[in-house]
């Protein structure tokens, strides 16, 4: 893959992650972090099997929650306390 072509996966990544073409047990993971992140209360154990069905094993589930739990979790912190995006990241926007 070429620079502008990783920069074009990127930025469509930022915006809508499904336009991609991901693998499916990428686009798995995908739809289980973009649910855990918008509607956590609706995450259970059809997720997790899902996941599974999917070809990822309960260690890599785990990890792939605590890293989806824990940005979601910091940025709620940062946009609570209104803190500022760092420069680069405006470049993204």
């Amino acid at each position: 893959m070429t620079e502008d072509e990783a920069k074009s996966v990127s930025t469509l990544a930022k915006s809508d992650w499904t336009e991609i073409g991901l693998p499916p047990n990428e686009a798995a993971l995908c739809a289980y972090a973009d649910k855990l992140t918008r509607t956590p209360g609706a995450c259970g154990h059809a997720d997790v099997d899902a996941l599974r069905a999917a070809g990822w094993d309960d260690t890599a589930i785990h990890d792939a929650t605590q890293v989806i739990s824990y940005f979601n979790y910091i940025n709620r912190i940062a946009d609570g306390l209104g803190v500022d995006l760092e420069p680069e990241m405006l470049q993204d926007k």
